[in-house]
């Protein structure tokens, strides 16, 4: 007989930066078009800390470090949008070096909006969890 493991996966980030619509998609496997802010929901809790505080209280918790809106790298009104404000998309190789720099498990890039990685991103951090042991501490 097979035993059911229960993992917990916390979603951290700005406002705005892709978190429901991720796990909408993975969940329901489609793509919420209007923008709704997220304070609660049934199936996500978000938690507005630091990565560093994150580290201190989670300290053997895996992280994977996620860059959503992938597909909005190569949007000419996105770039135009940061050009005008002086600012530039997050190039994949300053995101992996935080990654590395934070003790990330992995990076990742995905789209909500094309599906593009989305599945990987869960897959990962279900990897993550089920490889990483547990501390003693609670």
């Amino acid at each position: 007989m097979s035993s059911c493991v229960r993992k917990k996966l916390v979603i951290v980030g700005d406002g705005a930066c892709g978190k429901t619509c991720l796990l909408i998609v993975f969940s329901k496997d489609q793509f919420p078009e209007v923008y709704v802010p997220t304070v609660f929901e049934n199936y996500v809790a978000d938690i507005e800390l630091a990565g560093k505080r994150v580290r201190h209280f989670c300290g053997n918790v895996p992280i994977v470090l996620v860059g959503n809106k992938k597909d909005l790298r190569n949007d000419e009104n996105t770039r135009a949008d940061l050009k005008r404000m002086k600012q530039d998309t997050v190039k994949y190789e300053e995101a992996l070096s935080v990654a590395n720099s934070i003790g990330a498990y992995a990076y990742m890039e995905c789209s909500a909006k094309t599906k593009d990685g989305v599945r990987d991103v869960f897959e990962t951090a279900t990897r993550a969890a089920l490889e990483t042991k547990k501390s003693g501490k609670k």
